[in-house]
């Protein structure tokens, strides 16, 4: 159970925040509980989830790139929570089909075929386990792949906003809402006697 209380959405009129829950009902089919949380502090959801917007939208890595990235720092930090919701992106709000983020959750890296997408995951991942280990050769081989100072920019920017999802979910107990099917990839989850299922009732999610 999470440790905050979760806040309904409809009790909320600032209009800012209104306009971040649509965007987020577009691409995860619900407002998931973490947005409920952290309600408790609109203040800085509306900062963050700006911030994240901006990451998402108006740098050099497309989106399906982005939620690739998110799904393998998630489950790198053992955030099944963050893990799901970056697949319900990916699957529901991208249209990905459900089989291929399943194999992503899974098997991680292993499931990619994209050079591209391969080599932006395996810097994403460095940077997220040991950060001053980044070298020239890492940077040499994102701009072999196209990308310039923004887009490497992004994509460091896009490991540490993840990460502090993960931490802000994980450290204060989010009561998970998504498909039982994402963690259970990614993390081998069996539903036990007495434990509560994720909601699966919301759309495709």
């Amino acid at each position: 159970m999470a440790r905050l209380p979760l806040i309904q959405p409809e009790s909320i009129q600032d209009p800012v925040i209104r306009a971040i829950f649509d965007w987020v009902i577009s691409v995860e089919g619900a407002v998931p509980n973490h947005f409920l949380l952290e309600l408790n502090f609109p203040e800085f959801l509306k900062a963050k989830l700006g911030a994240t917007q901006v990451l998402w939208q108006q740098g050099e890595l497309s989106m399906p790139e982005i939620q690739h990235v998110g799904i393998l720092v998630s489950r790198a930090n053992g955030c099944a929570y963050c893990t799901a919701a970056f697949c319900t992106v990916l699957n529901y709000g991208l249209g990905t089909a459900e089989s291929y983020v399943a194999e992503v959750a899974e098997k991680g890296v292993g499931a990619v075929a994209d050079v591209r997408l391969r080599t932006l995951l395996d810097f994403a991942l460095k940077v997220n386990a040991d950060p001053a280990s980044v070298g020239d050769t890492d940077m040499a081989a994102l701009r072999t792949q196209g990308l310039g100072d923004k887009g490497i920019l992004q994509l460091v920017h896009l490991v540490s906003d993840f990460a502090s999802y993960n931490r802000l979910n994980l450290a204060l107990g989010t009561d998970y809402d998504y498909r039982d099917l994402w963690r259970s990839h990614a993390f081998g989850w069996q539903q036990r006697p007495g434990e509560a299922p994720g909601d699966n009732s919301r759309g495709l999610r």
